[in-house]
């Protein structure tokens, strides 16, 4: 089959451990999804986890081993199946920083110094700002164009490396003759999902309040205690217009989300309850234990079996490493490197 005839879908995610619950309605749930409309396997579905992406802050080797098998782990247990889709680990395809070099050669320094990502990174730490940072989405550019993706799913705050990633391939392409498609973005719409105790920042793994977010491993009593102590509001009423009410808004939209029901028919629900809140929390609890239970129990299960994990890994990138293969052929003829 021709690469005319069907899509390679790409996407990855660093690995942070066990993944918290923005991460999953940000990203997995949709892969889950692309992996399902994968009928008869008429297109690839690559997931990688992204592991040099972590190394732009200095690493410890056992966490980082720990947390490349938990976030394996968790996307097994949320469903992406290594039958169906290419599961691997970047750091076992050396493709990845060699065709990262040769396109950050092409890329100006003008253009990486615009992205949001090192705006925000190189006020956070001044001086102390290092390379990897800068030339992040050189590699980013890489990881995507190696396998000659044609469709990227992301979010919105992915759209300005896709945006580069598109022109590379381009500039690419124009100079060394036709090589990589050039991707088409699949926007996921997706809700931001908050951080239960400061509902005006992201949900994140590097808080170190673990109430701050909803982990896919947490028990139901975890689930429960941290849904009560979340930040909402003394409101007695809930609103039409939530700007301000950052917290209610926050649990709405994990309610919307994983109910799959508009913000305006839950907001509806309450509308004629006093002091809503209590019925609210109650309402996100029940629905992120019964949505997380059977995915909390497989991350149990798998996170104990190191030897399937590794067989996994090993199986997915050695398939990894030979579609790479192939391309860095191509542009090793092109470039003039002599293998």
């Amino acid at each position: 089959m021709s690469l005319s005839n069907f899509r390679r879908i790409f996407s990855g995610i660093q690995p942070t451990g066990v993944p918290h619950l923005g991460n999953y309605l940000g990203a997995i749930r949709h892969w889950v999804e692309l992996q399902s409309e994968n009928k008869n396997n008429k297109d690839m579905v690559m997931f990688c986890i992204m592991d040099l992406h972590s190394y732009t802050r200095v690493q410890d080797s056992n966490e980082m081993k720990d947390n490349i098998f938990n976030m394996l782990a968790s996307l097994l247990a949320c469903g992406i199946n290594p039958s169906q889709s290419l599961i691997f680990q970047q750091s076992q395809v050396s493709y990845h920083t060699e065709l990262s070099w040769f396109l950050g050669c092409l890329t100006p320094v003008g253009r990486l110094t615009r992205m949001h990502q090192w705006k925000t990174k190189s006020k956070e730490t001044k001086n102390d700002t290092n390379l990897g940072i800068l030339s992040y989405p050189a590699l980013m550019a890489a990881d995507i164009l190696l396998y000659k993706s044609t469709h990227v799913p992301v979010g919105d705050d992915q759209v300005q490396h896709m945006e580069l990633t598109r022109d590379v391939a381009t500039l690419f392409n124009k100079t060394y003759t036709y090589t990589f498609p050039v991707p088409e973005t699949l926007l996921t719409s997706t809700p931001r999902i908050s951080s239960l105790r400061d509902p005006t920042q992201k949900m994140s793994k590097s808080d170190i309040n673990e109430n701050s977010r909803i982990n896919l491993n947490d028990s139901p009593d975890t689930i429960t205690n941290k849904i009560r102590k979340a930040v909402t509001d003394s409101e007695p009423y809930i609103s039409d217009c939530l700007d301000k009410r950052h917290g209610v808004r926050n649990l709405i939209e994990i309610l919307s989300s994983l109910s799959r029901t508009s913000n305006e028919n839950i907001i509806n629900k309450y509308r004629n309850t006093k002091y809503f809140t209590a019925q609210l929390k109650k309402d996100v609890t029940d629905i992120l234990i019964s949505s997380l239970n059977n995915v909390r129990t497989e991350f149990n299960v798998l996170s104990q079996d190191k030897n399937y994990l590794e067989k996994v890994l090993v199986d997915g990138s050695f398939k990894a490493n030979e579609l790479a293969a192939v391309t860095m052929k191509e542009v090793f003829q092109k470039i003039g490197v002599r293998r």
